[in-house]
């Protein structure tokens, strides 16, 4: 464990990530006993010996080949804020001909989402080991159009694919696998980190071109809302967004919550009826499969103080404000369910309500994301995600001066969480021709 300590906050002991996306309960270096079944008898009282007998190993980090290469450093700006080393890491698929062509430059498609070593966009020139059936790729389908990561790697390393470079984020912070790529109270400044940090380094170090029109943004679920949120809090920096299922980007719809207006998170007044309980997800035929009550529970259980390492806590830790202990002060109770209605509007004021912010903003922002934004989710979000979405749009669709020119898509029918109507190999043809459009010449073929 490790500890923060500053003037204006209590000291605070929590996990410091060992590069293997924040999960505490495996994280290298831990001690941990064999595992054994036991039996527990009432009679008998409840006795149970456990020895710490392993140590858990280092993470591997998978190797470099000709076209993935990963980077790690040091970020001076989260350092100085934890008093500890905080590092940021990057996973980058190089285009063909990448060694070839010493002297040239390239854009970069910058891909938000969860913390993994592997391969952007899954690539891979090993085909799977046991090929899915023909039923089992329509099944895939029917869910989404994305392909196999086999079968990106043969549009990547074709002759007449535009030559880019994608990049995955590694950036954990002591609450959550991922920052969210925003400046934070909690978790610290990751928005600059990543923009003035990490990028700069990777564009000099993998000869990126160092402009806005060659930096594009994607990501699903987390990543969704990280890359609407980082075209959004950057709009000059970036080229464009195209975001899948993102994470609630209108806290009217925090999941199934108002929270500027509602009382609970877990329940909802009916009436003389009572009361009825709040979902947390769904299956695509809309059975409930998790509620709002239960989720919380877990994180209860799983850590106090906002330390539970899962969705609620990273949203805690991301948008809001530092409480008297000076651990995340929640936005709800975990137990209870009580709505922290302060919590709520800091999180509104301070940005991360991505509706609220680019309406009240849109005088001064709008001219830098016309034509920036792409969304696309499914109509059965198994989180509730799209009922977010279709606010987000309400404005977007109306503004004016300018027009967004914004894109939204929905999967219908019954499209789940994870649902895109195309290929990836087909999205980065889509950025490239964005690029080429506003940056003549910035992407080419090189055959």
């Amino acid at each position: 464990m490790s500890r923060r300590c500053t003037a204006a906050t209590a000291t605070i002991w929590v996990h410091m990530d060992q590069w293997e996306g924040q999960q505490w309960n495996r994280s290298p270096g831990n001690l941990v006993s064999e595992v054994q079944r036991i039996t527990l008898d009432p009679s008998k009282g409840f006795n149970v010996k456990l020895s710490l007998t392993k140590k858990l190993p280092p993470v591997e980090i998978p190797p470099d080949t000709q076209w993935v290469k990963r980077v790690k450093i040091q970020s001076r700006m989260l350092s100085e804020f934890w008093g500890h080393p905080i590092y940021l890491g990057a996973t980058l698929l190089l285009p063909k001909n990448y060694d070839q062509n010493a002297g040239r430059k390239y854009p970069a498609i910058y891909i938000q989402g969860h913390f993994g070593l592997g391969a952007p966009f899954g690539f891979t020139t090993m085909p799977a080991a046991n090929p899915e059936s023909e039923a089992q790729r329509k099944a895939r389908l029917s869910r989404s159009a994305r392909e196999t990561g086999y079968e990106f790697s043969q549009a990547w390393m074709s002759d007449d694919f535009p030559r880019m470079v994608a990049v995955t984020f590694q950036h954990p912070t002591p609450y959550y696998d991922d920052s969210y790529a925003v400046n934070s109270a909690n978790n610290g400044p990751y928005g600059d980190a990543l923009t003035k940090e990490l990028i700069p380094y990777l564009e000099e170090k993998f000869r990126l071109i160092a402009k806005p029109d060659a930096r594009v943004l994607t990501g699903g679920s987390t990543g969704g809302w990280e890359s609407l949120a980082l075209q959004i809090l950057h709009p000059k920096f970036f080229n464009g967004t195209w975001s899948l299922c993102p994470d609630p980007v209108d806290f009217r719809r925090y999941q199934m919550s108002n929270v500027y207006e509602d009382d609970n998170a877990f329940e909802v007044p009916n009436g003389d009826w009572g009361k009825l309980i709040r979902p947390l997800s769904r299956n695509a035929d809309g059975q409930v499969t998790l509620t709002m009550r239960e989720m919380n529970r877990l994180e209860a259980v799983l850590g106090s103080n906002v330390r539970s390492g899962q969705q609620i806590a990273a949203w805690d830790a991301a948008y809001g404000p530092v409480g008297k202990d000076g651990y995340p002060r929640p936005i709800w109770d975990r137990l209870t369910g009580k709505i922290d209605r302060e919590v709520a509007f800091y999180m509104r004021d301070n940005g991360f309500d991505l509706r609220y912010n680019v309406e009240k903003n849109w005088s001064e922002i709008g001219r830098d994301l016309a034509g920036k934004i792409h969304v696309y989710t499914g109509d059965m979000d198994n989180y509730y995600l799209n009922l977010a979405v279709y606010q987000l749009e309400d404005f977007l669709k109306t503004a004016e001066n300018p027009k967004s020119e914004a894109v939204f898509e929905y999967g219908r029918p019954m499209k789940p969480h994870g649902w895109q109507p195309f290929t990836n190999a087909e999205m980065v043809r889509m950025m490239a021709a964005r690029m080429n459009k506003t940056a003549p010449g910035t992407v080419v073929t090189i055959k």
